[in-house]
């Protein structure tokens, strides 16, 4: 009696040594979270791609087969494997990679969810039956911040006169998906009697919403000397928020202005040299000597003239 009680407490003290590695269902599917942090998202780049790494464990004797499905937010692509075979007490480690996603349509800093999903179809080469084994795991994908500008100069109406100035609406758009600001403004001619005036350093206070614009008024003032010239000005613009994420995003646009010769004005001097120019007759109003007048005249002189003799 003695012999089997002992005998019984050796195999349940063996069973009991049994490696945990042996049990069915002891294999398990995980995510190498960034920082080791499974709150922690995996960045989106703006490219809008992803990858993310993933490990089946199994503790089994044998040889497991499992199928993997993809869930991927934001309509993004997955790649990563269909089906593999992990061998007995191993460990094997996979890659996903996420792809398709149009960043450009998401607000920055956005998360979605992901989940993999492991399913095992056959242990030791034999199919397992229906309701199967499942295993799954999840995590975040995170939308960048992407800063991106356009700028557009508005062509001037028509020519300009030397000694004179003209207006150029300039407009800016925030193509990014994150609240923007322009940081630097530079206004570059190649006509070295044409100026401009700081008109767009008033975009540098604005705030720039995702999505929308904000205009200012440029103006290039030509100098009285300026000859007839076609002068191309250059506006460059750059991104605030790239600037203080130490990066660089620049925008730009141009347009020309053509100069034509000062008008001239009328010349306003009395002297003239001009034979053609009319000659000034003066007239009086006193009334002019009669016919009958003139003869009485003569007649008188000729009288007094033979009373002297």
């Amino acid at each position: 009696m003695k012999s089997r009680l002992c005998i019984g407490l050796a195999l349940l003290l063996l069973a009991s040594a049994t490696p945990v590695q042996g049990q069915l269902g002891a294999w398990d599917l995980g995510i190498e979270y960034p920082g080791d942090n499974e709150d922690m998202p995996f960045n989106v780049d703006k490219d809008g791609r992803s990858t993310i790494q993933f490990f089946v464990n199994n503790d089994e004797f044998q040889d497991i087969e499992v199928e993997f499905e993809y869930d991927i937010p934001f309509a993004g692509e997955a790649d990563g494997p269909e089906s593999e075979t992990i061998s007995g007490g191993s460990n094997e480690t996979f890659t996903l990679s996420v792809s398709g996603i149009d960043v450009w349509n998401y607000a920055a800093d956005s998360k979605g969810e992901f989940t993999i999903t492991a399913n095992l179809v056959s242990r030791a080469g034999l199919p397992i039956g229906l309701p199967g084994e499942s295993e799954e795991a999840s995590g975040w994908l995170k939308i960048p911040r992407i800063y991106s500008m356009e700028l557009d100069v508005a062509d001037p109406v028509g020519p300009m006169n030397a000694g004179s100035d003209v207006i150029l609406r300039v407009t800016v758009t925030n193509t990014g998906n994150v609240q923007d600001k322009v940081g630097e403004v530079e206004v570059a001619d190649n006509c070295p009697l044409l100026t401009t005036d700081n008109g767009l350093d008033v975009l540098m206070t604005r705030d720039i919403n995702a999505g929308q614009t904000t205009e200012a008024d440029l103006r290039a003032t030509a100098s009285e000397s300026h000859p007839r010239r076609n002068c191309k000005i250059e506006v460059t613009v750059s991104s605030n928020g790239a600037m203080n994420s130490g990066g660089s995003v620049l925008a730009g646009g141009e347009t020309t202005v053509t100069v034509e010769p000062p008008l001239e004005e009328p010349n306003d001097s009395g002297d003239s040299d001009d034979p053609d120019d009319p000659v000034e007759v003066i007239s009086s109003s006193l009334p002019a000597p009669g016919v009958a007048s003139v003869f009485c005249a003569l007649a008188m002189a000729l009288i007094a003239s033979n009373r002297r003799r």
